[in-house]
C-alpha cells in the first residue's frame, strides 16, 4: 500500500524565536524543586544548584530589562549570550 506524502510545510517568513528556557539540575539531595519564572522553568537539583539557576534566571530578566527588550525581540544568539552572561554573574 502506498503512503500519502505530507504536503511540504510552507516556508515561514518569521525568524526563529526563543520562547523560554528549561533549567534541569542533575544533582540531588532528595528534595523535589520546581521554580516557574517569566522565561524559565527550573526543575531538580540540590538546594545550591537550584538557587544558582534561580539567580541566573533573575539576572537574565534584569539584562533583558536593561536592554529594553522582551525575549521575543532578541535573536536566539542574543538570548544565548544574555544567558551566558547571566550565568557568569552579569556584568562580567
Amino acid at each position: 500500500m502506498r503512503r500519502k506524502r505530507r504536503p511540504k510545510a510552507e516556508p515561514q517568513d518569521e525568524r526563529p524565536e526563543v520562547v523560554g528556557f528549561l533549567g534541569v539540575g542533575l544533582d540531588t539531595d532528595g528534595h523535589r524543586r520546581v521554580t516557574r519564572a517569566e522565561h524559565f522553568l527550573i526543575v531538580g537539583g540540590s538546594a545550591a544548584t537550584h538557587e544558582q539557576m534561580q539567580e541566573t534566571a533573575v539576572k537574565f530578566g534584569e539584562a533583558l530589562d536593561k536592554a529594553g527588550k522582551r525575549l521575543k525581540d532578541v535573536t536566539p544568539q542574543e538570548a544565548a549570550e544574555l544567558l551566558r552572561d547571566a550565568h557568569r554573574g552579569g556584568d562580567a
